[in-house]
């Protein structure tokens, strides 16, 4: 092997040193966002790599239909130092949710299904469904049956009852991937209700499974197929996956778990950098957070959310659906985040207090495990997106969100 010159020695010292990528501004005067302000935002993200606390992130902010800044910044990993890259693929974790919402709406809007109907009317396995309150101490329960029955819709908010994660018998399964969807949505037919249901929030991973199951039966596709036909293909999704293709998985940074304030490789996770990771031999599609995609796949989706279900002549819902879901469904019940309700598969904002710095009321969003966001703002015409592979912190997103509001100038 040749030895490097000095000269190229440098020069790789000044990639490895990788700076903030410029931000992309096709046309200021239209987004109303002002350069200089958006170009502050690689640079803030920049002192959190260079301090220690995240690798590499990309983000993306766009208004009125225009992207008008997209940053890679740092690195795939701490070890390598390869620069980060705007078309990076990211696990998206619970930002899949949403999506899993749009493909039952789909089904209502072609009359399979209603949002009010009973789950058990279209999984005869939910029929029985008995409600058995959280656990004691001891982990007995009372069980009694249900008011009423649970609806796809209060899976949708959820306000259904049912359980966060999978129970002990499969209580692996988030991590071996083992079972096929309609096990797995067998087995939750068969775990008690937390609550009456419509009574409570309390998220649920295990409601978002079952809604993709219940995609299965009538579309006769599997969960991850009917995305791909429904939703990515029409809206040139190109890079979004639940299962990634071995061409793409260079394409993934590494995933890190924040640690007493500093980052370490997520080993312990096998959807982190365990055998999961890239979903080699999976049976399970993990509707409640497996989705991949870039930052770019992403603006298409959210842009056809704004454009009322619709982008480059493919329309997915209904202006009507895109409306309902992007309500605050859950009125005056507590959820997760004080001042915002639940519309269908996304939080909405509804009281001031809960305004991401300047974002209106009625924006929209969803975040993921490993420090994804994303947040739509229907007032303003504005998409904020934010991506990361490290659990742990949100110091970086916030920044982010607040860095894109600022640059507003009309």
């Amino acid at each position: 092997m040749k030895k490097l010159t000095p000269l190229l020695l440098a020069a790789a010292a000044l990639l490895l040193a990788a700076p903030p990528v410029p931000v992309v501004v096709k046309d200021a005067a239209r987004t109303g966002l002002d350069p200089a302000r958006l170009a502050r935002i690689p640079a803030r993200l920049r002192q959190f790599v260079d301090s220690g606390q995240a690798a590499g992130m990309v983000t993306l902010v766009a208004r009125r239909g225009q992207v008008a800044s997209l940053g890679a910044i740092g690195y795939t990993d701490f070890d390598s130092k390869t620069p980060i890259q705007t078309d990076a693929i990211f696990q998206l974790h619970s930002m899949t949710k949403p999506i899993v919402c749009m493909g039952v709406l789909q089904l209502a809007e072609e009359g399979k299904v209603a949002l009010t109907d009973p789950v058990e009317k279209h999984l005869p396995e939910f029929r029985g469904l008995m409600v058995g309150g959280r656990p004691a101490a001891d982990g007995s329960r009372t069980l009694v049956k249900p008011a009423r029955p649970v609806t796809l819709r209060d899976l949708m908010t959820h306000t259904g009852g049912m359980m966060l994660n999978p129970p002990p018998g499969i209580g692996e399964l988030h991590g071996a991937l083992h079972k096929p969807l309609a096990d797995v949505a067998l087995i939750y037919s068969q775990q008690p209700l937390l609550f009456q249901p419509g009574t409570e929030w309390s998220y649920s991973n295990a409601g978002i499974a079952v809604l993709a199951r219940i995609i299965e039966v009538h579309s006769s596709l599997p969960f991850e197929k009917y995305l791909e036909a429904r939703i990515f293909k029409p809206l040139g999704m190109n890079d979004t996956f639940i299962f990634p293709p071995t061409a793409t998985h260079h394409r993934m940074p590494v995933a890190y778990l924040l640690k007493d304030g500093k980052p370490v490789k997520y080993t312990m996770d096998p959807l982190g950098e365990g055998a999961m990771k890239f979903r080699v031999g999976a049976r399970y599609s993990l509707p409640e957070g497996g989705l991949y995609s870039t930052a770019a796949d992403l603006f298409r989706l959210y842009q056809a959310m704004l454009n009322k279900g619709q982008l480059d002549g493919q329309r997915i819902l209904s202006p009507a659906a895109i409306e309902v879901m992007t309500a605050n469904h859950t009125g005056s019940l507590k959820t997760s985040q004080p001042g915002a309700g639940w519309g269908l598969g996304n939080f909405v904002l509804t009281e001031p207090a809960a305004q991401l710095s300047l974002a209106s009321l009625g924006s929209y969003g969803h975040g993921g495990r490993y420090g994804t966001f994303y947040l739509v703002d229907p007032a303003k015409q504005m998409i904020s997106i934010f991506l990361i592979h490290r659990e742990g912190g949100s110091a970086e997103r916030q920044a982010f969100i607040e860095m894109a509001y600022a640059s507003m100038v009309d």
